[in-house]
């Protein structure tokens, strides 16, 4: 009888490859949760993993090289210069230039001489002909502080958009205008060769006071830290939207100078303030601008540590630190912060003030004969500064700062060679500059890092912006605008005289430079004749008019011979006009205004007398303002800003700027003037879509809601108040406190207030509906005591129809002559709707259920209906295109109110119903697969 021998399949390898797969399938969507792409919190920094690598490969003196932000004398990179050897064999990180050290040449062609300084000094790190290592090139941080308002603010005075500084957009209260100011900076001296901007200024200067002998001024946004953290990042984005994402943000002066008494750079200030004190103003704008829950352009790159100590810094008023940014107790506290530490984590660099400062010299070394600047980088290092910026920086005994530097460098590379903590402290700060670096240029190369000489063609071609700008800053500051019209009804007339005084500073692009008037002595009254002249309009000639500098009027006043002629227009003059800057005891002249306004007040009798700050508006005080007929803020002396102050003296354009700081002259408090307006009926609204809609505040109308849901009991109702506004008519600072107040039955008797706060200008809340009967809410955010209401009457079965009302009587609200575009609102946590969602764990969890249970259950279907090999194939199918889904759900952002885990189980499940369609149509068609019948 003939044995029948039956081949068997052997699917044993089937099954082993079967199991791999589910394990592979496993650990993928396990891991994915947790990698950087689908981590919750946002990580817009970038450039770490080759940041590792090339770090790995370097050698000490590379490493050490890179801490340090250098400066230096002149224009020369020739190979026998200093900063050739510095960059060349020494590996600096970056370099700053300015006006001070001679690095700008001529004005007539300051940005051409700038580019090709730019470009050369690049090409010293990243061209292999100069380095001779082709595998480590590694460009420049080419710095510069270019804060707005021409000199001495601005380290480039000619060839670019003249921008103003940042009191002036502060004072539009409109970020917009911030980001689009930014975006001119960041787009013209990227142009030119810099990735490195030093600023804004993110001080708040909440204490005023016209004796102040700070340097801050209008180089800050402001008074309140809301609205300076608000400009700020909005500059922050403007400057990395302009550049194209190649110039790095180095924000000042962390943690804050807004009340230091002194400048910086003279001697450390002291501060008397504790750190919850910090937290409420000074932190504030610095929080706002490295919130990692931001969009990635309005997060700062870095912080310039400031040279400022705390007293009662840690509650105990009798203890001092040191300089923050040598101090590491201090320091690392700061940067443990919840606002902070995130921020940090994902690689937010620290860079320090200049250790060569006149105010470090004297902490360090108050005689004078022993400043060791070795250890005061070291030190600055040990604190957590991660790039050390040097200028000056000469040890006692050195000849000069090349040496102290170079010295300075042996001294870090032996120390990293002998001290593993120390090299340990290096690495990490390395690997933040260098991952810093990937993040403007993915590649180091020439052709990636250096920018086209052809982009030098458009520079300077923005003065729309600052004219918008101007227009949107300019203050009236006295008498109040309802009463301007009855003190100055008319404009100047051709028949009157007017005589224009002008406060005159000077200054040098260079050493060798001649001398430039950023605001000449008749810069005004040219800019009449230009608009309102012979030959625009003819409202005023030339021939009535006469200029003179403060200087000629402090002449007149110590009867100095030759000064009758201003004597004489003074008193046949029907207009006074001042124009004015800062007023200080170290500029005798700038304070002759005051005096003139003092001491002769014969002359200004029956005139009409203007004046105009073209900087800080507090240097005045209440006495000398009573003797102004109207008093104008325009804070930046740039020419669109004179030309704005024409326009606003012939009443051409309004002033529709608000003051961004106290002050006191005119009893004006920015704290008392952002609290919200009395005298507004707050909008209420359910916080759903299509039931918010934005009141015109002005005319109390407020648009109805496109659809009314229904509400029974054990419903949650979701509520929105706002936009509500200040007594500026822009929105309260985001942390206001709002109340809202439900009401039950016909007695009015008060159930509930939920007291929560703004965000945006709104305020949001839920309330569960626990009863039926008559529900009424309303809200208050006190001095604002009314409110539209919501009313809805529940019954015991059926849903309760919203209805909104408005409070009778209704307050009359002053009309704005241009009322300011409000902010966008920003959703926050407990939103009922907003734009994109992180991935939960529980969202992943039920994916992958869905995944597991697929591919097995197509596995044993497929097995046991057709055989094992298809139950592979088929499972295999399945597990691949599903996990397909997995992934499509980790980078696609899904709104609510779909829940997470569905919106997992939903991707999931539909790629796992494709993977095994295709497995169907395979076993089907397998022709089409394989080619051949299997």
């Amino acid at each position: 009888m003939a044995m029948v021998v039956r081949k068997t399949r052997n699917t044993g390898p089937l099954i082993l490859c079967f199991r791999w797969l589910v394990t592979l399938v496993f650990c993928l969507t396990v891991i994915l949760p947790f990698s950087p792409v689908m981590a919750d919190t946002p990580t817009p920094f970038a450039g770490r993993t080759k940041a590792k690598l090339l770090l790995s490969t370097m050698s000490p003196e590379e490493k050490i090289g890179q801490l340090f932000l250098v400066t230096f004398k002149g224009t020369e990179t020739s190979e026998t210069s200093q900063i050739y050897d510095l960059v060349v064999r020494r590996h600096v990180g970056g370099i700053v230039l300015s006006a001070a050290n001679g690095n700008f040449t001529f004005p007539a062609d300051t940005t051409t001489s700038i580019f090709e300084l730019t470009q050369s000094l690049q090409s010293l790190s990243i061209d292999p002909k100069e380095t001779g290592d082709p595998s480590h090139r590694i460009p420049l941080l080419l710095g510069i502080s270019q804060e707005g308002d021409l000199y001495p603010n601005d380290q480039i005075l000619t060839g670019l958009t003249a921008l103003p500084d940042a009191m002036a957009i502060g004072a539009t209260w409109k970020p917009e205008l911030a980001r689009k100011a930014g975006s001119v900076a960041g787009d013209e001296l990227s142009r030119l060769g810099f990735n490195l901007y030093f600023g804004p200024s993110l001080d708040v200067l909440d204490t005023i006071s016209g004796s102040r002998v700070d340097d801050l001024g209008v180089r800050s946004f402001g008074g309140d830290p809301f609205w300076v953290g608000e400009m700020g990042k909005n500059f922050i984005a403007g400057i990395h939207e302009g550049s194209r994402g190649r110039m790095a943000v180095i924000s000042k002066h962390f943690p804050g100078r807004g009340g230091s008494d002194r400048p910086a750079d003279d001697e450390v200030a002291t501060v008397r303030k504790s750190l919850e004190q910090l937290k409420q103003i000074e932190l504030a704008p610095f929080f706002s601008s490295t919130n990692m829950k931001n969009p990635p352009e309005n997060i700062t790159d870095g912080l310039s540590i400031s040279h400022i100590r705390y007293q009662g810094f840690q509650g105990n008023i009798r203890a001092t630190t040191k300089p923050v940014s040598f101090d590491a107790t201090a320091l690392s506290q700061l940067m443990g912060l919840p606002e902070l530490q995130p921020w940090r984590e994902a690689g937010g660099l620290l860079v320090s003030d200049n250790l060569g400062s006149p105010a470090v010299r004297k902490f360090f070394d108050p005689t004078g004969v022993a400043f060791d600047a070795r250890q005061v980088a070291r030190n600055a290092l040990l604190a957590g500064n991660d790039l050390l910026y040097v200028n000056d920086f000469i040890s006692s005994g050195d000849a000069n700062a090349y040496e102290t530097l170079t010295k300075t460098m042996d001294f870090f590379v032996q120390k990293f060679r002998e001290d593993q903590a120390f090299a340990q402290r290096v690495n990490t700060s390395v690997e933040r500059i260098l991952a810093m670096k990937y993040r403007l240029y993915p590649s180091f190369d020439l052709e990636t890092v250096l920018p086209s000489r052809e982009n030098l063609d458009t520079l300077g071609q923005n003065d729309q912006v600052t004219f918008d700008i101007a227009q949107n800053a300019v203050t009236l500051i006295s008498p109040g605008e309802a009463d301007l019209s009855n003190v100055l009804a008319r404009p100047p007339e051709m028949k009157e005289r007017i005589v224009f005084f002008t406060d005159v500073i000077t200054g040098k692009q260079c050493e060798k430079c001649p001398e430039q008037v950023t605001m000449g002595v008749d810069s005004l009254q040219k800019a009449v004749l230009r608009l309102y002249g012979p030959q625009a309009g003819g409202q005023v000639t030339g021939a009535r008019m006469s200029s003179y500098s403060f200087g000629d009027l402090q002449q007149m006043l110590s009867g100095a011979p030759d000064t009758e002629t201003i004597s004489s227009d003074i008193r046949e003059a029907d207009w006074i006009i001042f124009s004015f800057q800062t007023i200080s005891v170290d500029r005798p002249f700038s304070e002759a205004m005051k005096q003139f306004l003092s001491k002769r007040q014969d002359l200004v009798r029956n005139k009409k007398v203007v004046a105009f700050a073209f900087n800080a508006p507090y240097y005045l005080d209440s006495t000398d303002i009573s003797k102004l007929t109207v008093y104008y803020a325009l804070y930046s002396k740039i020419p669109s800003f004179v030309d704005v102050a024409a326009r606003v003296l012939f009443q051409e354009v309004p002033s529709a700027g608000k003051l961004p700081v106290s002050v006191p002259g005119i009893g004006y408090d920015l704290i008392k003037v952002t609290i919200p307006d009395a005298r507004q009926i707050i909008p209420l609204a359910l916080d759903m879509p299509g039931m918010q809609s934005t009141p015109d505040i002005s005319i109390n109308e407020y648009p109805a809601p496109t659809q009314v849901p229904l509400f029974n009991v054990g419903d949650n109702l979701p509520l929105m108040a706002g936009i509500i506004v200040d007594q500026n008519n822009n929105p309260v600072p985001d942390g206001t406190v709002v109340r809202f107040i439900f009401t039950l039955g016909d007695e009015k008797s008060i159930v509930q207030q939920v007291e929560t706060t703004t965000k945006g200008g709104y305020a949001r809340t839920t309330f569960r509906i626990a009863n039926s009967g008559l529900l009424e809410v309303r809200v208050v955010s006190e001095p604002a005591l009314t409110s539209q209401i919501i009313r809805l009457d529940v019954p015991g079965s059926g849903g309760a129809q919203v209805t909104a009302i408005a409070p009778t009587p209704e307050p009359t609200l002053t009309k704005s002559p241009e009322p300011t575009p409000q902010i966008t609102p920003t959703e926050v946590e407990g939103n009922f709707f907003t734009e994109t969602r992180t991935r939960s764990l529980m969202g992943w969890l039920g994916g992958l259920i869905v995944l597991l249970v697929s591919t097995f259950g197509f596995y044993e279907l497929a097995s046991h209906k057709i055989s094992v090999r298809w139950g592979v194939r088929f499972s295999l199918s399945t597990a691949l295109v599903g996990s397909l889904g997995l992934v499509v759900y980790g980078l696609t952002p899904i709104g609510q109110p779909f829940p997470e885990i569905w919106s997992a189980m939903l991707f999931s499940g539909a790629g796992c119903l494709i993977g095994s369609g295709f497995a169907c149509i395979w076993y089907r068609y397998p022709q089409w697969i394989s080619g051949k019948n299997d």
